[in-house]
Formats: C-alpha cells, structure tokens, sequence
C-alpha cells in the first residue's frame, strides 16, 4: 500500500495523556486532515486499554508520564495485546535514553510535544504505510547509540551472519519500504518478503519491523 492510499483512507487515532487541555490541542491541530479521525481519548494507559475493544484505534498517541499506568508499561501491553496497533509515543521527555528502550518496547515512533503538527500526521501516516517512524531525533540516538545497552537483551552473543538476500530485505525495511515494494524491487513475492521478516524477527528476537530497524543499526547489518 502507497503513501497516496494510506492518505486518502480513514486511520483512526486514539490519544492517551492525562493533560486534557493538551489532548484537546492535539486533536484540534489534526482536524484539517479528513482521513485521520479520533475515535478515542484516555486519561491514563489502564483507561485506554479498558476502552481500545470498543473504540479499535489503528493508531495510539501516548504521552510517557501518565497516572496509573505509564507509557512504558501502556506501550509493552498494547503491543502484547493488541499487535496491529500501532504506539506513537508523545511526550515532552526529550531524554535519549527513553527512544531505544521504548521502541524496544513496541513503539511505532518517538515525538516531542513540540512537534508540528504536519509531523504528527506525517508519523500516523507512516506507521501505517511502514510500521514505524523515524524521525531525525530517533535517527541522531541510533548514529550516536546513546541509550542504555543493559534494557538490550540479544538473543544470539556470536556474530550475527545473515544473507545477501536477507540483508537486501533488511536495507529495504530501514529505508521504510513496504512488503509489496520491496517484492517489485527484488522480483520475489510479497509472501517471500514477509516469510524473511517472519525469519529476521524470530533471529533477532524482535516483535515488529522497527525492531528490525534497531536491531539492524545497533549491530550494524547494513551498509
């Protein structure tokens, strides 16, 4: 699926953050964009997950510093229990050491609460095309690998050996390719791209694409 279907089809949001006012703000700047609908708002992550059955959001908008149940812990049982949605984390925690361990936690993307607004969208829009978000203030964490390597548990200690194949696939997936466009490029199906991610995420012990992507940066996979 292309970035033009992704943006005419209706992706609905939910925002999860304690600051009313706040929420509010957010869902008034996104209002001009047609295909991205609120369907829900939470106060904390207990009163989101109580309310995601009902609501079935694509995407979640979740600040860090919530009662009850914070991010981390909202994002680790969104991602167990409901794995096609998609986490977006914002939050005004501008700490590098809270992007790695978060998207190793199941998030999707890492924004600030000063974030324009064409971003936000442009974030929804691809988790839902991609998977993920890198913007370029997870991107300058990844180049400079500064968070806490004791929340990385590796499941393989030995050098990591993939295929040319494989690391074909895995360049295109860090490049935000889809499975359908990264198919066209090699000329193998769509099924063979997914069953070598399937394979790559059981290797890495990783549970979605952007764990594919912090895998393959940590340990420099790719060119």
């Amino acid at each position: 699926m292309n970035e033009e279907e992704i943006i005419g089809e209706e992706i609905k949001v939910a925002i999860a953050d304690d600051h009313k006012i706040f929420r509010r703000g957010v869902i008034l700047s996104l209002k001009p964009y047609n295909n991205i609908k609120f369907v829900m708002e939470a106060d904390n992550g207990d009163d989101l997950l109580a309310k995601i059955p009902e609501s079935q959001p694509d995407v979640i908008l979740c600040d860090l510093k919530m009662p009850v149940r914070d991010g981390i812990d909202t994002t680790k049982q969104v991602t167990k229990l409901f794995p096609n949605i998609r986490v977006i984390i914002l939050t005004m925690y501008e700490d590098e050491r809270f992007v790695g361990h978060l998207m190793d936690c199941g998030a999707a993307g890492y924004l600030l609460k000063s974030t324009e607004p064409t971003e936000i969208r442009k974030a929804i829009t691809d988790v839902m095309r991609t998977g993920f978000y890198l913007n370029p203030f997870v991107n300058k964490v990844l180049i400079k690998k500064n968070y806490s390597k004791q929340k990385f548990n590796p499941t393989l200690t030995s050098e990591v050996v993939i295929s040319e194949r494989e690391k074909e696939v895995l360049t295109l997936v860090c490049m935000e390719y889809t499975a359908s466009e990264i198919a066209q490029k090699m000329d193998i199906s769509a099924r063979t791209v997914e069953a070598i991610k399937d394979r790559l995420m059981e290797r890495f012990g990783v549970k979605n694409s952007v764990g594919l992507v912090f895998y393959a940066m940590k340990n420099q996979l790719i060119d």
